[in-house]
């Protein structure tokens, strides 16, 4: 008695089962490996514009305003940034807008610079990251004064203080450390009046009371 075996129909439609099983399994791992390399482009991109954005900020000369490009290598690739400086609606401070993606054959090379806002090239897409900051003209120097209020001021622990008083001589004389408080509740040491001839350290008399 002969044994019965598969019919050729019925292997074709294993076959056709096991390819589309197959082709699934690829797909996924194909989108994976997608995802998997835009996610680590971008977070490259991201990195650069922030470096880019933060040389910009340290340069002893402020930068221009309008359009630049460059090319540099970084991970072991070939990337492409592109930054646009423009005026901000508030005064003494600018935008900076930073593009960056990777560089692929047959991109034309990068243009050194731009003239005025936009750099008179045509805006094209394909960009990975794009980040924005922006660059304040309204710091001091080293150890100089920073004036935030438009009134004079001096360097941080010049002494200073506005209303041109001192610490320990505000309020008026006779006021020692630890004697009492001076009117409006000041700190010991500027009391605005002396203690009674009668009054002990630390009575808590204060000026004004019976």
């Amino acid at each position: 008695m002969r044994a019965r075996g598969f019919t050729l129909v019925e292997v074709l439609v294993a076959l056709v089962i096991v390819a589309a099983g197959a082709a699934a399994v690829l797909s996924s791992l194909n989108a994976a490996a997608v995802s998997t390399t835009y996610l680590r482009d971008k977070t490259f991109a991201g990195w650069i514009a922030e470096n880019r954005i933060a040389e910009l900020r340290l340069q002893t000369t402020p930068p221009q305003n309008g359009r630049a490009e460059g090319d540099l290598d970084y991970a072991g690739q070939r990337w492409r940034w592109r930054q646009e400086i423009t005026n901000a609606q508030i005064p003494g401070v600018r935008r900076i807008d930073v593009s960056v993606r990777p560089v692929v054959p047959g991109m034309p090379p990068a243009t050194a610079a731009g003239s005025g806002a936009g750099g008179g090239a045509a805006v094209d897409e394909g960009w990975t990251v794009t980040l924005s900051g922006v660059l304040g003209g309204s710091l001091a120097g080293p150890g100089g004064p920073i004036d935030w209020d438009g009134q004079p001021g001096t360097a941080p622990g010049g002494g200073a203080q506005p209303g041109g008083a001192s610490p320990g001589d505000a309020g008026g004389s006779g006021g020692a450390a630890g004697q009492g408080r001076g009117a409006g509740g000041g700190a010991p040491g500027n009391a605005g009046a002396s203690l009674p001839a009668d009054a002990s350290p630390g009575s808590g008399i204060q000026v004004g009371s019976p």
